[in-house]
């Protein structure tokens, strides 16, 4: 992000941040803001929002803004969700309403849905069934992500095992993200691509996106794969089903119904029809979580802030 910034002539400054009240780190920050005296300071991470309140004190005139991306219930409420921040960023509808069980006034958040760069629909897929020697009529399923307990890593022998018998030598799962030395699937044909860095034409190469995550605030992953057409199976937790409509661009299944997403994964392994329409309306219901949209929803949060009339 630091490369990038700088290349688009854009003005920036690191600081590490090595714990959520770090004071050094505070201090540093305390400085450049005295430098650059800021129009507004945006905390993206529970990291930076706790530093920031630190950094900001006497300086009442900055407005503070701060996104939370998790969908859990924040504790410490008071200490930093208090009125020194003048506005808060909920990423979906999901940890908005996480927000307000806290006690924070609900006119103080905005929803604004995390975006991403929609990929040109010429995106070359990666050709997993050639690149691992898969038989060329393999269903490749897939994971994104961080291979994570949380991620659902640790329910793919639950699921696996529930699968239809008859898939077993028809569906083959690639772990995109994490390390490649991810530990296999007891049973089921396996790779692990560790960590990969253009994304797109790899989830591109996917039949289906398996996405048994126990905690999204709305879920990226998901939407990436939906962008290129990949139908997503889920469950439905936090801010996904805001995302992926049940039965239309892609299925949710009860969190932690181990059963329920094996049989939607055997469905739709055997059902190539499915795959396309779901893959279809995935693509199109991707279309409204772009970057765009994100950056024109927290550039209207600072217009409020600052007092900048839009209509001008």
């Amino acid at each position: 992000m630091l490369e990038r910034a700088r290349e688009a002539g854009v003005a920036v400054f690191a600081i590490p941040m090595r714990a959520e009240y770090d004071l050094l780190s505070a201090r540093r920050l305390r400085a450049r803001i005295a430098t650059w005296e800021p129009h507004v300071v945006h905390a993206h991470d529970a990291r930076s929002h706790a530093i920031a309140l630190i950094a900001l004190l006497g300086a009442q005139r900055t407005p503070l803004v701060v996104t939370r991306r998790v969908p859990f219930v924040p504790s410490s409420a008071r200490l930093k969700y208090g009125p020194r921040v003048a506005a808060f960023i909920a990423i979906s509808d999901a940890v908005r309403q996480a927000m307000v069980s806290a006690g924070i006034e609900s006119h103080r958040i905005t929803v604004v849905n995390s975006g991403i760069e929609i990929p040109d629909r010429r995106v070359q897929p990666r050709d997993w069934r050639y690149e691992v020697r898969w038989p060329k009529d393999t269903v490749v399923c897939g994971m994104v992500g961080s291979m994570t307990t949380e991620k659902g890593l640790s329910d793919l022998p639950q699921i696996v095992a529930a699968l239809a018998p008859e898939l077993f030598e028809r569906i083959a799962l690639v772990l995109i993200g994490g390390s490649d030395d991810s530990p296999p699937v007891p049973g089921l044909r396996t790779h692990s691509a560790g960590f990969v860095d253009d994304v797109a034409p790899a989830v591109a190469g996917l039949d289906v996106l398996w996405h048994p995550s126990h905690a999204e605030g709305l879920g990226t992953a998901v939407i990436e794969a939906m962008a290129v057409g990949v139908p997503p199976i889920a469950y439905s937790v936090g801010g996904v089903p805001e995302v992926v409509e049940d039965g239309v661009s892609g299925v949710l299944v009860p969190p932690n119904d181990t059963r329920a997403f094996a049989e939607a994964a055997t469905r739709l392994a055997l059902d190539a029809n499915l795959r396309k329409s779901l893959g279809e309306a995935a693509r199109r219901r991707a279309s409204r979580f772009t970057a765009d949209a994100m950056v024109d929803g927290t550039q209207s949060v600072y217009d409020r802030l600052l007092g900048v009339d839009t209509a001008q």
